[in-house]
């Protein structure tokens, strides 16, 4: 089952991909390194794929919701 969060809101990052993907309008792989586990960003959208779009100190990156929990 498919989390949803809100445009806006803060997340955390639960787990570490094995790379994260820049969300650029090219997206490039990085090295998962460039996020921290439990560094929190904020959503900025929902892609194509059930990626979302979120804003960290270092970038934005597209992560699966799998990854992620929402911050109350």
């Amino acid at each position: 089952m498919s989390k949803e969060f809100q445009v806006g809101s803060k997340v955390r990052l639960i787990a570490l991909p094995p790379y994260v993907k820049t969300a650029d309008p090219m997206p490039m792989l990085r090295p998962a390194s460039l996020v921290q586990l439990g560094e929190e960003g904020i959503v900025l959208d929902r892609r194509p794929g059930g990626y979302w779009s979120i804003r960290f100190s270092r970038g934005s990156f597209l992560l699966d919701d799998q990854y992620l929990e929402a911050i109350d």
